[in-house]
């Protein structure tokens, strides 16, 4: 609060993104975590709230006759343009902002003062949720071929690895202490996923500490020892993500790649995506072609493909794509790495687990990779997200990319995910909110300093318990196509742009409706309808309980009018519950007093020979269907008054 220097400023105009003559008036809040827009026009109070937490710049514009403009950008894609009437209440909001939205320490960050609630035993179950140890079991992983090291249990080894590892069941500890001195960061090669089916891994590490001609005979050791955990294959893939002449620059810094002519059995590729710095700028020309108040369609379209975006996220999927086919279809181990290895190598190993599993295709599935890849392995999610106030050449949307290759692939197949769109979305959202501890830090050891677990909630709960949010309508876990190794094509016509991340607080946009949206909505007017149903028969059975009337049932041979009692087998419209008869004409007659009552059987006998010799619509009610709705004022109607003065009758 002390950061706050004007906590409320009245008489403050929220302009259209789109249209900049509309615009709407309220009042603007400044509280501890977020900024709030209260309008003041109209009937309905609508508010904005604005995670400070989610903000990624604040621009002070130059002051125009109608106030100062303050641009709020957000982490979220969402924009704000606000028109203060001072300058000076603009300053102070502006400076306020600026240090409310970058924390300089971890303890001002919103997860440590989110608390839904209380329970210490609750929250410490919220963590529990997901165990990276039962998913390597899943797997399949210890065995034979493959254990668990603690050798990092201290993180000596390798200060941003996770404590627990699993090694080739040959390799020993002198080994791996020898391997991460030759590798950066000592991001020694370790295992990301075991493909049981033919015992072909992929692994991952950081580039080798190489130059031009150093060599680690511990380092090679320990690639023998991977190639020897798959008996079917007598080579394995190491593949370099980084372009060629990246790596080559690296080599001259002492770091590089492997040498071919001293790690026998390898087969090595590189593989080109872009670093860290490339991808910014990518996304940053990117969001500028999305903020143009009124493109042509061409206009958009040259400045989404200037920008380069679409090209690095099929650049991603591409080497996932290798990866797998090579897992799957060949049978090699491959060892993925880049620069130091948590950054374009979480990419290519989650994609192409995506590709090859089945299981993280579905919803926990997802999470439990986003945890194994990204959070246990080190992603430097305070520095690429800038949680905190710090570097900005250390920010990159690298798990931007991520999520938006598994919504590719998505839209490529339909069915093969149980997840939807909407749940790729709140995942993003919260991993630059701060509201949950599980992307705080750069990894497990600060997570660990931090008490992560004892003081912030967790994501992946909230997310479980509200699954039926995020599931797709259209996933089928039968289909082969699902079941199997996922082949998307890769030809640049296949990418689309994410519409629904980038430019889903665009008002002016057209709504287009997705196939997920449209089936949402018949699912929700099919529950309403069934609890229309529902309603209907329990007023049956309240008017059968009260017998309002003492006959069973009263026929009259005219075929323009007839009732029934008890037996509502018989209706066959939506109204028929309701209003207790059916007409074949527009108007509803009484029957006389002295109308034949009949039993139910009696009913059924007398309506076939009656329905089949003449061409009246009794036989069915769809004329009455077509033309009326079950929420139309008429059904909707209680019959209980029309009912009771008709038996008086």
């Amino acid at each position: 609060m002390e950061h706050i220097r004007l906590p409320k400023v009245e008489k403050v105009r929220l302009l259209d993104r789109v249209f900049t003559k509309r615009s709407r008036l309220g009042t603007l809040y400044l509280t501890a975590t977020h900024t709030i827009f209260v309008e003041s026009e109209g009937r309905m109070r609508n508010e904005t709230w604005v995670l400070h937490s989610l903000v990624f710049s604040v621009e002070k514009q130059a002051t125009t006759p109608s106030g100062c403009p303050l641009l709020i950008r957000c982490k979220n894609f969402q924009v704000l343009h606000f028109v203060i009437p001072q300058e000076r209440e603009c300053h102070d909001v502006h400076l306020s902002l600026q240090r409310l939205s970058q924390p300089e320490r971890y303890a001002e960050l919103y997860c440590f003062s989110y608390k839904p609630n209380d329970d210490e035993k609750e929250r410490r179950r919220e963590w529990d949720f997901l165990d990276l140890r039962a998913e390597y079991s899943r797997m399949g992983i210890p065995n034979s071929l493959w254990k668990l090291s603690l050798l990092n249990r201290h993180y000596k080894v390798s200060d941003t690895y996770p404590a627990e590892l699993f090694v080739p069941e040959s390799t020993t500890p002198s080994v791996i202490t020898g391997s991460s001195k030759f590798r950066s960061r000592g991001r020694f090669p370790t295992l990301s996923y075991y493909y049981k089916k033919n015992h072909a891994t992929i692994c991952r590490s950081s580039q080798p500490l190489s130059g031009f001609n150093a060599r680690c005979l511990e380092d090679e050791q320990m690639l023998k020892t991977i190639l020897r955990s798959n008996p079917r294959s007598d080579f394995m893939y190491v593949v370099d993500t980084r372009p060629k002449l990246n790596a080559m620059a690296n080599r001259a810094a002492g770091k590089g790649y492997e040498n071919e002519d001293n790690y026998s059995h390898i087969k090595f590729q590189f593989i080109a995506i872009e670093n860290i710095h490339v991808m910014r700028s990518s996304q940053q020309k990117m969001l500028e072609v999305c903020e143009l108040r009124s493109p042509s369609m061409s206009d958009f379209l040259d400045g989404l493909e200037s920008s380069g975006w679409l090209k690095h996220i099929k650049a991603i999927l591409d080497a996932g794509l290798f990866v797998a086919k090579a897992i799957a279809e060949e049978g090699v181990s491959v060892l993925v790495h880049c620069s130091d290895g948590w950054d374009r190598t979480a990419q290519v190993c989650s994609v192409a687990c995506v590709l090859l599993d089945p299981y993280y295709r579905t919803i926990k599935g997802l999470m439990v990779l986003i945890e194994k890849d990204w959070v246990s392995f080190g992603h430097k999610f305070s520095h690429r997200c800038n949680h905190l106030n710090g570097d900005s050449k250390e920010v990159s949307p690298v798990i931007d990319q991520f999520l938006e290759c598994v919504w590719q692939l998505m839209e490529q197949f339909p069915c093969a995910f149980e997840f939807n769109e909407r749940f790729l979305i709140t995942i993003h959202s919260h991993i630059y909110s701060c509201q949950y501890g599980n992307f705080i830090g750069n990894n497990q050891r600060e997570r660990i300093e931090l008490r992560i677990c004892e003081r912030t909630h967790s994501l992946w709960h909230y997310l479980w318990s509200n699954r039926a949010d995020y599931t797709n309508l259209l996933y089928k876990p039968d289909l082969s196509q699902t079941q199997g190794l996922l082949q998307p094509s890769t030809a640049p016509y296949w990418f689309k742009f994410w519409r629904g991340l980038y430019n889903r607080f665009n008002r002016g946009m057209h709504p287009r409706q997705s196939v997920e949206d449209y089936l949402r909505a018949i699912q929700e007017e099919t529950e309403q309808l069934e609890e229309l149903l529902a309603s209907h028969k329990q007023k049956i059975s309240k008017l059968e309980e009260k017998q309002v009337c003492p006959k069973a049932a009263t026929f009259d041979k005219s075929p323009t009018a007839w009732v029934f009692g008890n037996d509502v087998g018989l209706a066959n419209t939506p109204q028929d519950y309701t209003s207790g008869f059916l007409t074949s004409s527009p108007c509803q007659l009484k029957p006389p007093r002295s109308s034949l009552t009949l039993s139910p059987q009696d009913f059924n006998k007398t309506y076939d020979s009656s329905s089949h010799s003449n061409g009246s619509d009794l036989e069915s009610g769809i004329a009455d269907l077509s033309c009326r709705s079950p929420f139309s004022e008429e059904s909707s109607r209680d019959q209980d008054s029309d009912d009771a003065a008709y038996c008086a009758t």
